[in-house]
């Protein structure tokens, strides 16, 4: 009897790259796209109520971000491995999203190489990680002992961090986010303290310098 497909639910909101990977899936006998969408709510609806083996994850997607629709397809759906297919730099997001619940973290421009054997992985109950993020989690506990990095704020500060340096006052970044504007301006104040810093300019600087922002 031949053994069962790996069911893969992709989620990109673009058609093209959608269709660049299914190319590049056909090549694995083993695995099967059963399912796609360009939305992050409609990516947790269906991991949510379908039977799938694994999702691959963009971090852009328009509706919503990638962490987020990650963290809610863990907290429904906990035991689907969820792999994440990025065109940000590894450096970026890798930890964030395997400290979130990822099961491994690929870029794009690595798809074409390492994509089946990725899925294989995390479908059998692996991790998949780069070399490069696997060295990155081996030294995370000395890292910590160093001045707080963009890697040290928890997912709501470092979304804030990204809104501030992209030029959005506190009250657009509290409607953004449906927050208070007190709520932000507390984890404005939280930021700089933990960062070591004195204004939004330097936070808009290092976020810049770290390529936080376009």
């Amino acid at each position: 009897m031949a053994a069962s497909k790996i069911k893969i639910l992709m989620v990109d909101d673009h058609a093209m790259v959608r269709d660049g990977l299914k190319r590049i899936l056909a090549d694995a006998p083993e695995t099967r796209v059963a399912g796609e969408t360009g939305s992050g709510t409609e990516a947790i609806k269906l991991a949510c109520s379908g039977d799938w083996d694994l999702v691959l994850l963009d971090v852009s997607l328009p509706d919503t971000n990638g962490l987020e629709v990650l963290k809610a397809i863990k907290e429904h759906t906990p035991e689907l491995p969820v792999l994440i297919l990025s065109m940000y730099p590894e450096d970026q997001y890798a930890l964030r999203m395997l400290k979130a619940g990822a099961a491994g973290y690929l870029t794009k421009d690595g798809a074409s190489a390492q994509l089946v054997a990725a899925i294989r992985k995390v479908a059998a109950g692996g991790k998949y990680v780069s070399p490069a993020v696997a060295e990155k989690l081996a030294w995370e506990v000395e890292r910590r002992k160093k001045p707080a990095t963009h890697e040290d704020l928890s997912n709501r500060e470092f979304e804030i961090l990204r809104f501030i340096a992209s030029g959005k006052t506190v009250s657009q970044i509290a409607e953004k986010l449906h927050l208070s504007v007190k709520t932000v301006s507390t984890y404005r104040t939280r930021l700089l303290e933990k960062m070591n810093m004195k204004s939004n300019a330097e936070l808009t600087h290092y976020a810049v310098k770290s390529g936080l922002v376009d």
